[in-house]
């Protein structure tokens, strides 16, 4: 078996994804066969492989483990300020942020980490960042069945930085609250005031 074959990933081999690398190099004008550019075929396949490895993983299996013994806990957990980097599926280019996560449990915790790892699998995946914050409030949803569960996630995107608009410095805001933190108006505000979104912190 060759390299290429080895290499494949959904079916499509290696070289193939390489050959269209190719085409896009000579499309925008450079050469393919030029020194500086003859392993960037390879590399761009292997960023790929790295960028988009969320679609191998199953975000609901992050939070298959839980725990019941918490003494009694019953308020909310917060996780905030999760770094993700992801990727716009309208331009193909980057989207950099961070995700805050909280949810007021029902006899049931996860490992924070595993909260990171669910936002993590989500964003390695070509995104809309509305679609990517309701997808990981589903996802804490139906794995932990919470009395209520807020997802806020802030995203930078380079396809109006860098391109159209080319406007710098601005971050879209987006949010998914469900149960309590949609109902109680209260249990909102405290998500809120514990995050302080928009560069509120000290």
């Amino acid at each position: 078996m060759s390299a290429s074959q080895d290499d494949a990933r959904h079916g499509i081999p290696r070289a193939e994804a390489e050959a269209a690398v190719r085409t896009l190099l000579r499309w925008a004008g450079e050469d393919p066969a030029r020194e500086g550019l003859l392993d960037t075929p390879r590399r761009v396949a292997e960023a790929y492989g790295e960028w988009f490895s969320g679609y191998a993983i199953d975000p609901d299996a992050y939070l298959a483990r839980t725990f019941e013994e918490v003494a009694g806990y019953d308020e909310m957990i917060v996780l905030r300020d999760i770094e993700y980097e992801s990727h716009c599926e309208h331009h193909m280019a980057p989207i950099i942020g961070k995700v805050h996560v909280g949810y007021l449990p029902s006899g049931r915790v996860v490992g924070i980490s595993k909260l990171a790892r669910v936002v993590e699998a989500y964003a390695k995946r070509f995104q809309v960042q509305e679609k990517m914050t309701a997808q990981i409030a589903g996802c804490i949803q139906r794995a932990l069945a919470p009395l209520g569960v807020g997802v806020v996630v802030e995203g930078a995107h380079e396809c109006m930085t860098t391109r159209g608009v080319h406007k710098r410095g601005v971050s879209m805001i987006t949010s998914t609250m469900l149960g309590s933190f949609r109902d109680d108006a209260r249990t909102r505000a405290e998500f809120l005031q514990f995050i302080e979104v928009g560069g509120g912190r000290r």
